[in-house]
């Protein structure tokens, strides 16, 4: 961010928050209307359709993987149960908790709109020259990993770093 300017649009999380927003919002507009999805709702079903996740997940690692906060979680995810996209099942590892999975409807609307999302990152990306969308996450990823680690440290306290 420019000292003598102020300006916003140099400021980093700015960026970095107008850019989501913009893609995101791409990304919705060209499921929206076909599936009646909103952006939390997405991300909720794209999380949860991912490999790593399909056993499920309980709330608070949705909200984890989202990075999005709690209340709108919850909203989403009570959506999508009511839509029948996703169901509560069993905690095999905690009898006290239930893990969020897609259901069958779920599955396959996550297996429809995954493809529009890529080809929308596809479109988004070959903006870019040759081996700039490489750097580009590598920056991203390094930004993130920082400000995970910064979020970290402030938990732990002055007193503790």
């Amino acid at each position: 961010m420019s000292e003598e300017g102020g300006e916003l649009a140099g400021f980093l999380p700015y960026q970095l928050s107008v850019t989501s927003n913009a893609v995101s919002g791409l990304i919705a507009e060209r499921y929206r209307k076909r599936f009646g999805l909103k952006i939390p709702e997405w991300r909720i079903m794209a999380v949860l359709g991912d490999g790593a996740s399909a056993g499920g997940l309980t709330q608070r690692a949705l909200t984890a993987a989202t990075v999005m906060d709690k209340v709108a979680v919850n909203r989403a995810v009570k959506v999508l149960e009511e839509r029948g996209l996703i169901a509560r099942v069993p905690n095999p590892g905690d009898g006290r908790s239930h893990l969020l999975a897609l259901t069958g409807e779920g599955r396959a609307i996550h297996a429809e709109v995954m493809p529009l999302a890529r080809a929308t990152e596809r479109d988004l990306l070959s903006g870019l020259a040759l081996g700039e969308e490489a750097l580009l996450r590598g920056l991203l990823a390094r930004v993130r990993s920082r400000a995970m680690q910064l979020a970290d440290d402030n938990e732990m306290g002055p007193e503790k770093v």
